[in-house]
């Protein structure tokens, strides 16, 4: 997500920001976030409350001190009002239900990082936002890379040829480059997997190539190693050709932040979320 799309999310988040009287607590109103976290349906939106809360008191953490029931009174025509449910929602409860949803979904990432942050500084939150990228183009190939590994012990190659199949599908996306020469290249040890220093980039450009992989395997039922093999390292080279188009070689590219330690700064930033958030009081109905 760029930058300017970033600020343009960003405000339309601070505006609905609520500040209960008493107690100075940040909250939202559930019915004002449901469109920002991209729900047209307040039935479905409810459905994402209702399992962020189950996964609140999950948590041992009291669920009302994030989730407050309320009824408004709105205007429905010829000067008639009527009452609709709604919810005060802290900060924490807020991330919960960004949990629930599709990262892939710009809104959903965004809130993810907004929610996450105390300060929820831009700047803050544009990082998080890469973090959450990051981690679910990782997530995205670590399936893909399965579904090949499935695909082809269904067609008669080992864990030994799904190692030489994945290397050569390397080398032809690295310029040459195979999966060791990546590794010493990037000084990363032997026992860490090389995907977990790449850039979002070019890990989106591996999971691509696995999946056309995938797909053609499956579709003209491949056998063997070596026709899997011709498939994958072709694919690859697709990649690094279209890739090289807008000048960019993947080898080239720096390494990025070991992404095991990026999640577990991300699980420690989410411990202090609820306890940074505050409690709704006792006194906050509304009507």
């Amino acid at each position: 997500m760029d930058k300017k799309r970033v600020g343009i999310i960003k405000r339309e988040f601070d505006i609905i920001v609520q500040r209960e009287e008493y107690s100075d607590v940040e909250f939202w109103f559930a019915r004002d976030l449901m469109p920002l976290l991209g729900y047209e349906r307040w039935e479905n939106f409810e459905k994402a409350i209702s399992r962020s809360i189950d996964s609140c008191a999950t948590s041992g953490i009291e669920a009302t001190d994030h989730f407050r029931e309320v009824t408004k009174m709105v205007q429905i025509g010829s000067g008639s009002t009527r009452s609709i449910k709604d919810y005060m929602l802290t900060r924490y409860s807020c991330y919960l239900i960004a949990m629930n949803g599709d990262p892939r979904k710009e809104e959903i990432a965004f809130a993810q990082s907004y929610f996450a942050v105390q300060t929820r500084k831009q700047e803050v939150i544009e990082e998080r936002i890469t973090y959450i990228e990051r981690m679910e183009a990782r997530g995205r190939l670590k399936e893909s890379e399965k579904r090949l590994s499935q695909n082809i012990y269904e067609r008669g190659v080992d864990d030994s040829g799904f190692g030489r199949i994945r290397a050569k599908g390397d080398s032809a996306l690295f310029g040459g480059n195979n999966t060791q020469e990546m590794k010493n290249k990037l000084n990363i040890k032997e026992n860490r997997p090389l995907a977990d220093f790449l850039p979002t980039l070019t890990i989106a450009a591996k999971n691509l190539a696995t999946e056309m992989t995938n797909y053609n395997v499956e579709e003209k039922d491949l056998q063997g190693e070596v026709p899997i093999t011709d498939e994958h390292v072709q694919n690859n080279r697709t990649v690094r050709e279209m890739l090289g188009q807008r000048g960019i070689k993947p080898e080239e590219l720096p390494a990025s932040e070991d992404i095991k330690k990026l999640e577990r700064r991300v699980k420690t930033q989410e411990k202090k979320i609820a306890s940074q958030s505050g409690k709704l009081p006792n006194n906050s109905d509304e009507e």
